[in-house]
């Protein structure tokens, strides 16, 4: 299911992440969510392609964004 808002997003991200990434994460998550329709698509052919999906968001919001010592993220 894509996001269409970021409010929409899941507690995890919308409590953790700036604004500017949450607009990073729910973009990218929803492109996976389309392109992992196809399991080929998937690094493994049985996980879902939502849970993908939401692997890859987090790893596009890891190229532009870090976790303080606090644990805050903040801008690369």
């Amino acid at each position: 299911m894509p996001y269409r808002k970021n409010t929409e997003l899941p507690e995890r991200v919308k409590g953790s992440l700036p604004k500017h990434a949450q607009d990073i994460y729910r973009k990218t998550y929803n492109a996976s969510v389309e392109r992992y329709k196809n399991p080929k698509k998937r690094l493994s052919k049985s996980q879902p392609k939502e849970q993908a999906a939401h692997r890859t968001a987090w790893s596009a919001v890891k190229k532009k964004y870090k976790k303080d010592k606090q644990g805050n993220w903040k801008s690369k």
